[in-house]
């Protein structure tokens, strides 16, 4: 009860060079093949939608960044620490991106997911996502490579 009621009392806030410590952290736990601190300072620095939900308490619970541009947004990463996963924290992200878009002008969202990962495919789908094609060998994976679907919504 008390991780809801924290949940429900966290902030979102702009990703900083000083949160990567922690991000990076989170990442390689919840991801096999994870982003690198390079991308990430590289996404903070060119201006991205670098997001964090954060408790009062500092603790970064979930991340998310997003281009948008020329009215089109991309995520390009959306990330739930993996002990906290099954609390909405990805569904409440997705939305603050979202909302975002809306503030930049964006009529269209665009995201890639492996279609192995069937929770992230449920949420996207469920948030009014797409399938509209196809990356073939996207993704690394332990066996090679992987595709990625890509998904779209219109805002």
């Amino acid at each position: 009860m008390k991780a809801l009621r924290e949940s429900r009392a966290s902030q979102f806030r702009q990703m900083l060079y000083a949160d990567l410590r922690e991000v990076l952290a989170i990442e390689k736990r919840a991801y096999e093949f994870s982003w690198t601190e390079s991308i990430f300072r590289d996404c903070i620095r060119v201006g991205y939608h670098c997001q964090v939900l954060e408790t009062p308490h500092g603790f970064i619970q979930t991340y998310g960044v997003m281009s948008a541009a020329a009215g089109e947004a991309h995520i390009l990463n959306l990330c739930v620490r993996p002990e906290l996963r099954g609390r909405g924290l990805s569904r409440r992200m997705l939305e603050h991106l979202l909302e975002l878009a809306r503030t930049a002008e964006v009529q269209s969202v665009f995201l890639e997911v492996r279609p192995t990962n069937t929770a992230a495919l449920r949420l996207y789908s469920s948030a009014g996502f797409c399938e509209i094609g196809l990356r073939p060998g996207y993704y690394p994976a332990a066996g090679g490579r992987e595709d990625a679907l890509v998904m779209a919504k219109e805002l």
